[in-house]
Parts: structure tokens; sequence; C-alpha cells
């Protein structure tokens, strides 16, 4: 798999009927390994290691409505309340990150109402802060650490 631009994790892998698969800490199963998930993998240890969420408090993968539409968020960071403090979008290594992106993550965060966002292709990493009064989000270098 192509090398990320997040530090190196420990992961544990199966193959499977000539499918490697890698294991969600978070789904507490092995997942086909596909180039998102790839990515995802990675973001998941990137919030529990190094910004140190817990994991009770992420979610990976999980369906919401927007406008009557089905959609997949990528990953939720709750807060210990239960309201959603980072929504983070993955896509694979091999797709730009573009105002699209950006797009897609900001009208899943009209339902959501998260505090920030995260947008990475595993190389790319762009990080957000919701300005809701103006209605925009504010780049910033670095998503917070957790504070309880």
């Amino acid at each position: 798999m192509q090398q990320l631009n997040f530090p190196k994790f420990s992961f544990r892998f199966k193959n499977s009927e000539n499918k490697i698969s890698i294991f969600d800490v978070i789904r507490k199963k092995f997942v086909v390994l596909q180039p998102e998930e790839w990515v995802r993998q990675h973001c998941v240890h990137y919030l529990i290691h190094e910004k140190k969420y817990p994991i009770a408090l992420i979610n990976v993968e999980k369906e919401l409505k927007i406008n009557n539409l089905k959609k997949r968020y990528d990953i939720v960071v709750f807060n210990s309340d239960g309201s959603i403090f980072i929504i983070v979008e993955c896509k694979a290594h091999t797709i730009p990150i573009a105002q699209s992106t950006f797009d897609q993550i900001a009208q899943y965060n009209l339902a959501l109402n998260a505090s920030y966002l995260m947008v990475t292709n595993g190389l790319n990493h762009y990080y957000c802060q919701m300005d809701f009064e103006n209605e925009r989000y504010n780049f910033l270098k670095e998503i917070p650490v957790y504070n309880e």
C-alpha cells in the first residue's frame, strides 16, 4: 500500500480468499483493505494515538440522511455529551482534495453540526473550525488534542 503522510502505526492484517483485510479497532472487525480504507485506518490511529481521542468517542462509516438522501460519513468524533466534535472525510490517496470534497463535508455538517472538520487523502490533510455565526469555516494548522 501507498506510504501516507501520517506517523507509522501498527496494523493487523489478514488474507482471506486472496483479499487483504485490515482490523478496524472501532468496528472491532476486519474490513477489506481498499485505498480509502487505508487512509481511514491511518486517520483513526492518528486520532487515537496522536490526538488522544478515546476509542469510545469515535465512530466509523455510519449512515446519515441529508435531504432524504442516504449518505455515509467516514469518521466522527463525539464530545462526551454526545454532540459531534469532529467530522473526518477520507479519500483514497489517488483522489486530489478539491472544493467538491469540502462541499461534501460541509453538506454532512448541515446535519451533524460538528465544531471541526478534517479532510484527508492520506497525503494532504486540511483542518477547519466551524464559524456557525458567519456560516463559514476557518482553516487551521491542526485539530485540537483531546481535552476532557
